[in-house]
């Protein structure tokens, strides 16, 4: 049973990983740490994790804790993950892992020497509904893909929370970008050759609230919008000379239809559903990330693939910046 210890009391940790830990078969919450200790009795005592510390380096000294997960504001994660790697422990931190590629990439060095598992909570690779996506193309099911169309927004205009401050890593494309980069690139198995965008700064948060890109893949392109304030929208169709293949909920897995992906026939008088109900993509992930530290063979998310991904993202802001395409660094 890995023991898993929690930094921080953040909202994705109490909704999402914590209670997929609980379910877990392969682990348990031995611990969590909050700069405000009463703040992290409370979460405790709501988990039953018999551990509260007062701050984060007591969680990573501590001997009853395996790995540690990283929920923190983004421009925090390097930083701890590589304190949590000097600790000895194994990682899972939230994505985006890093502010930069050059960071991810710091942090694979940092995991390697250490010889300590760390990867970033990419929970959308482990559900099942992406592997059928990625099978349906590689079978060609839809012909030739010629075209991605991807699109992610929400509505938030509260000045405090940290997608709204730019000092925190705020944002649309660190915050909700990296998904339809990361899932493409996954369903695909291929790689962005070059990126162009237009990316929209905030007048009063100073973050990026609207971002429209085209992702150049050399085979085929994607094209997508985000917005922090926008009505509330997820979506990714993936369009071949053959037919298309849409989600239903592509990125948060039964918040809106249920888990669900559509291949159409190109004239639209067939379509084929497949359904993946009761699924926890959370638990998957942790379950996943147990067992590759058990050597049960595993794949996780591979820090490679974490800064291949975030080297796009770190394209489109440069591509926003400059107003022409951007090569994607290899």
């Amino acid at each position: 049973m890995l023991r898993w210890g929690i930094l921080s009391t953040a909202k994705i940790g109490r909704e999402h990983v914590m209670p997929a830990i609980a379910k877990a078969t392969n682990g348990r919450l031995a611990a969590i740490a909050s700069r405000d200790v009463e703040r992290a009795r409370e979460v405790a005592e709501m988990f039953s994790i018999p551990r509260a510390y007062g701050s984060y380096n007591e969680l990573l000294a501590s001997d009853e804790v395996d790995v540690i997960y990283v929920p923190l504001p983004t421009s925090q994660h390097a930083e701890w993950t590589l304190k949590a790697i000097e600790a000895g422990k194994h990682v899972l931190c939230e994505k985006p892992m890093g502010m930069t590629a050059a960071e991810i990439a710091a942090i694979a060095d940092a995991a390697k020497a250490a010889g300590v598992t760390v990867s970033e909570a990419f929970m959308v690779t482990y559900h099942p509904q992406w592997a059928k996506v990625q099978q349906l193309i590689a079978d060609g099911a839809i012909g030739r893909l010629v075209h991605i169309e991807a699109a992610f927004s929400y509505y938030n205009v509260d000045a405090a929370n940290m997608r709204n401050r730019p000092e925190l890593g705020g944002g649309a494309l660190r915050d909700i970008g990296v998904y339809p980069m990361v899932t493409s690139r996954f369903a695909t198995g291929m790689e962005p050759v070059r990126v162009r965008a237009k990316v929209v700064t905030d007048a009063e948060f100073g973050t990026d609230s609207f971002v429209t890109g085209t992702v150049d893949f050399g085979d085929f392109e994607m094209s997508v919008y985000l917005g922090t304030r926008m009505a509330n929208r997820q979506g990714i169709v993936f369009h071949g000379q053959d037919g298309f293949i849409e989600l239903a909920a592509p990125f948060n897995a039964s918040l809106y239809d249920g888990d669900k992906v559509f291949l159409h026939d190109r004239t639209h008088r067939h379509t084929e559903t497949f359904r993946f109900p009761g699924i926890d993509q959370y638990r998957l992930q942790v379950e996943s990330f147990a067992d590759a530290i058990a050597g049960k063979g595993i794949e996780l998310f591979s820090l490679e693939s974490s800064r291949r991904n975030q080297a796009a993202i770190d394209a489109l802001f440069e591509a926003g910046r400059t107003g022409d395409w951007v090569a994607v660094s290899g």
